[in-house]
């Protein structure tokens, strides 16, 4: 057995226990097992691990803060968003009287590409996977009757991340807000995109100039926004496992911050908005070290970089739990895996957490899923105790010696990607990519051989029960969409749009910070497509 337990001795004289040689002697099982990370896990942790740290301070590997879930609970969000803005809407109302305490938006493929509904290709997805956005109209609808100085908004969008922000923005003002108060997400994590996911517009180059530009803007115009949130959940979505997701996820923030820094940006103030986006799988040690291992890493990796400030070395998180391990087989399973999933989070130290409907292998969630769901963090945060005192695990043997192998082995990703100049010259060399899809090919070849069970697909299988009912999407949503954006651009003034697309198209050959221009354009019903095609025509597309 490897890390023999030398130590063990009579804890107390009136129970005698073996030595670590006998106890060495008495074991008969003698086989490897291995997360999917490939670190191998040992029967049995003995040695304590060295651990002097206190939640709140500098690595922060026990948490962001001093009293954790003691003293506020983590955001409990519920991504949605699903055909016409206002369908949505209606969900969020919905959600928000089941007790949510932030929202989360999903958006359909064409906007996330920058394409408005009535364009050719969006064509077949207007509405599928997430809500169709055109203009400030309906982002209006969207949040109908929902104040935004009340609702801390989480928006799951990276190419047009600029564009939604503006729409946000722009709204504010219209309700009145103070945008210097309110308070959200936008994901706007391209370089994840170009590695895992696919839905980019523009070349890295201008891409991370718009990131920048929406760090310098929100600093100074709406500091209580979290202007990226630098996402490993698309990446372990992909493909990856639970170092790559980490060292990936960390390389990428490394990138931003240095980018940053090289437009003259104070890394003590922007670095405080990042957020990171974790996965939650289903080995609850692992997924809790790389949590710790991860808050440990970034206050590393800014401090390097020159960060003093502590607000600006906390990594802080929102975790989902994971999609791809949901099954479409015994579906009512992914219940189960979801409050682990979930309780990893918690365990962890996330920040805020999406808990993903047991059917969403098969469909969009029901609202009974979305209630269920919600109900799972409801009942970890009430019920299960997992709350009532910071960092739980720590100490443990086993979690603390993972938590340091995790971390090591994630640093040794990151030291080859920074051979090779960063992140984006790591993109541009398919290192990230060819990773992800080798480790996704393991995973798969695990299943089929048997070596990794899945329980109701590989093993324990039975004769399928009645799907439940699953939430579908009518074709018809793209012909409202169009109907609503021709009324839109017979009733604007189409003389100041197109001189806002103008002054878009001219600032983005100067260094000028795009985010004012981009906001005018969209209090003058600009549409996503139009600002999207207009940038197109300056810096074409991206190929891969």
């Amino acid at each position: 057995m490897t890390g023999a337990c030398s130590g063990l001795g009579v804890v107390d004289s009136r129970i005698k226990r073996p030595t670590g040689a006998q106890y060495n002697d008495l074991t008969m099982d003698k086989k490897t097992i291995k997360t999917d990370s490939g670190i191998t896990i040992n029967e049995l942790y003995c040695q304590p691990v060295k651990m002097d740290e206190l939640p709140g301070l500098f690595p922060f590997t026990r948490g962001v803060h001093a009293a954790m879930y003691r003293d506020r609970m983590w955001t409990m969000r519920q991504y949605a968003g699903f055909s016409t803005a206002e369908e949505s809407n209606k969900r969020y109302h919905f959600l928000l009287g089941q007790g949510v305490s932030g929202l989360s938006v999903a958006f359909d493929l064409p906007t996330q590409i920058g394409y408005d509904s009535d364009h050719a290709m969006s064509e077949g997805e207007v509405g599928k996977v997430g809500v169709a956005i055109d203009s400030l109209q309906d982002m209006e609808l969207l949040f109908k009757d929902i104040r935004l100085s009340d609702v801390s908004t989480s928006m799951t969008i990276n190419a047009t991340a600029f564009i939604l922000l503006a729409f946000y923005i722009a709204l504010a003002k219209k309700q009145g807000a103070d945008v210097k108060k309110i308070s959200g997400t936008i994901q706007n994590d391209i370089l994840k995109e170009y590695a895992a996911r696919g839905t980019y517009i523009y070349p890295p180059a201008p891409s991370m100039r718009l990131i920048t530009d929406i760090f310098e803007y929100c600093s100074k115009e709406v500091p209580k926004w979290n202007t990226i949130s630098i996402s490993g959940y698309h990446i372990r979505e992909a493909g990856a496992n639970a170092v790559q997701e980490l060292a990936f996820t960390l390389a990428n923030g490394k990138a931003y911050l240095q980018a940053a820094l090289a437009k003259g940006l104070d890394i003590n103030v922007f670095a405080q908005r990042l957020s990171f986006f974790f996965n939650a799988h289903n080995n609850l040690f692992e997924e809790v070290a790389k949590f710790r291992a991860a808050r440990r890493m970034w206050a590393n990796i800014t401090k390097e970089l020159g960060a003093t400030d502590p607000r600006a070395q906390m990594l802080r998180f929102h975790t989902q739990t994971g999609g791809s391990t949901l099954t479409a087989q015994q579906p009512k399973n992914n219940i189960v895996r979801v409050a682990l999933q979930g309780l990893s989070a918690v365990l962890g130290g996330t920040q805020s957490l999406h808990t993903n409907g047991y059917d969403e292998a098969l469909s969009l969630p029901t609202e009974e899923a979305a209630s269920i769901a919600l109900r799972t963090q409801q009942i970890l945060a009430f019920e299960s105790g997992a709350t009532d005192t910071v960092d739980p695990l720590a100490g443990s043997f086993y979690v603390e010696s993972l938590t340091n192998e995790v971390e090591a082995a994630a640093w040794k990703l990151i030291e080859k990607i920074d051979a090779m100049g960063g992140s984006v010259k790591a993109i541009e060399h398919h290192f990230m990519q060819d990773e992800i899809a080798r480790s996704a090919y393991a995973y798969n070849n695990a299943i089929e051989d048997g070596s990794k069970i899945i329980v109701g697909v590989n093993k324990f299988t039975s004769a399928e029960a009645a799907a439940p009912p699953v939430f579908r999407i009518d074709d018809s949503i793209r012909i409202l969409q169009s109907e609503k954006l021709k009324k839109l651009r017979a009733e604007r003034d189409n003389v100041a749009a197109a001189a806002c697309l103008a002054t878009i198209k001219q600032k983005a050959t100067t260094t000028e910070n795009l985010m004012p221009f981009v906001i005018d354009a969209v209090e003058h019903l600009c549409t996503l497509g139009e600002i999207s095609d207009t940038l197109r025509d300056v810096w074409g597309e991206y190929r891969g």
